[in-house]
């Protein structure tokens, strides 16, 4: 019996592209084990040996720029010029990582004390396996990938079944840098392949970013191991329009936060609160906003909204939509009012206001073009209606106050707070959330120690 394929279809042109055969548990393992005899050799290499490889990596990257990114295009769909923009954010991404490694990572001495020598080493891991989601296909591997490396780790991708070029692409560039055989390897396998791996004993650390079903079964898999999981599993992120907002840069950023790369971004706007004084000026704006974008071929620079990655993601959008307005919201952009090529998986923009707060789309993940709008009285009511989620990814205020965006941002449950825009990572900064949007951290000096362990050196010089 042969083994299975992934067949990758392009939602634009709905015909398959590619297809790969899929792992086997015991090709998984043969990875895993060529992962383990890199990581021996690794783990000892010095931080100028790293930095090299990784800045050669960068390089070797960047004279693909232009096939990855028709190869993003064509694999989840998102604007061609939206996947340059992953590319040039994505090398940024990983020199800030390079930089702060040496520095992040060093011994650190505690202060002297007669008789002994004691300090704090952060020592390599292992393995990591970097389970990847599709949306931001070169992001949100990165984030894991160049840290893990740099830290002495070994790497495994397993990226998500709509982008498998992308794992292919880190582990070609690696390659081409001179990275140590097998130190970076790219894994395409099913669920049950993918529960094997993580219980395999070389495995040290696994990094997911996906559902929280996805989330809760990479728990479960590791269960029967001592070892620790980074999880990104999802966000219904808040905006907080405040009547002193910088009215016409706050609807321009309100707007793309919603539906860059078609909504489908992890720390998309998802749901917005606006003070009632600027109520009826921010809708109406809103929606002239809205009605420019353009669907269409993605490959075409004058595309803003390309087609959804997943095909079924439409059906879940409709209902969204329908039973916000059932409930007593009301549809003020209708998908029906864009043009749209007569192929692909597309959903257009749909805005509701007055979408009631116990919604699906007021309370569920959407992950799409669509966006419930509703008026608040005060401060009050909006931290109270941002704060009513399951999840805590981003949250954002817009107003010209900073100490108002402070007393705020400090009492919303969220990973990341923002005042004044939006959808945006700072490598500086440490990607992270509540609730049941995960937990760990990528990016920053912190997603470094996620990474490694600790160790405590003890050591006794006098002992008479």
């Amino acid at each position: 019996m042969g083994s299975k394929e992934l067949k990758v279809i392009n939602p634009y042109t709905e015909k398959e592209i590619y297809s790969f055969p899929m792992d086997t548990v015991e090709e998984g393992y043969k990875k895993v084990e060529k992962a383990y005899k890199a990581f021996q050799e690794w783990r000892w290499s010095s931080f100028e040996t790293r930095r090299e490889v990784c800045s050669r990596f960068m390089v070797e990257f960047d004279k693909q720029r232009d096939k990855i990114a028709k190869e993003i295009t064509e694999q989840m769909g998102k604007p061609l010029w939206q996947s340059q923009n992953e590319v040039n954010t994505m090398l940024d991404r990983a020199r800030y990582m390079i930089e702060i490694a040496e520095k992040t990572l060093k011994d650190e001495y505690l202060p002297g004390k007669p008789g002994f020598v004691r300090y704090i080493r952060h020592e390599p891991i292992g393995v990591v396996l970097d389970i990847a989601a599709w949306n931001y296909p070169l992001l949100i591997a990165v984030n894991v990938v160049v840290p893990s490396v740099m830290a002495g780790n070994a790497v495994l991708i397993k990226h998500a079944r709509l982008t498998p070029l992308c794992g292919k692409a880190f582990v070609d560039a690696f390659e081409k840098a001179g990275a140590p055989d097998g130190l970076v390897q790219d894994i395409i396998a099913d669920h049950q392949v993918v529960d094997a791996i993580i219980k395999h004993p070389q495995i040290g650390f696994v990094s997911f970013t996906g559902s929280v079903r996805g989330g809760h079964e990479i728990v479960q898999s590791a269960s029967s191991r001592f070892i620790n999981q980074g999880l990104e599993l999802g966000g219904k992120d808040p905006a907080y329009v405040c009547a002193d907002a910088p009215f016409e840069f706050t609807v321009a950023n309100c707007v793309d936060g919603s539906f860059y790369n078609a909504g489908q971004s992890c720390c998309a706007v998802e749901r917005i609160y606006v003070e009632k004084s600027i109520y009826k000026d921010f809708v109406e704006a809103f929606i002239e906003l809205t009605k420019k974008y353009k669907l269409g071929d993605p490959m075409q620079h004058d595309t803003t909204l390309g087609p959804l990655a997943v095909s079924s993601s439409r059906e879940f959008l409709k209902k969204q939509v329908e039973e916000a307005v059932a409930m007593g919201g009301k549809l003020v952009v209708s998908p029906d009012e864009f043009d749209k090529p007569s192929h692909g998986w597309f959903f257009a923009p749909a805005v509701v206001i007055d979408a009631p707060q116990n919604s699906s789309l007021m309370q569920e993940e959407s992950f799409g073009p669509v966006i419930g709008i509703l008026p608040v009285e005060n401060d009050e009511e909006a931290i109270e209606l941002m704060n009513d989620s399951p999840y805590g990814l981003t949250a954002s205020i817009w107003t010209q106050d900073l100490e108002r965006a402070k007393k705020i941002g400090e009492r919303i449950e969220t990973g990341t707070f923002y005042m004044n825009r939006c959808d945006y990572l700072d490598p500086a900064l440490p990607w992270t959330g509540v609730k049941d949007t995960g937990r760990g951290a990528t990016l920053s000096h912190y997603g470094y120690y996620q990474l490694t362990q600790l160790k405590s050196m003890h050591l006794r010089t006098k002992w008479d």
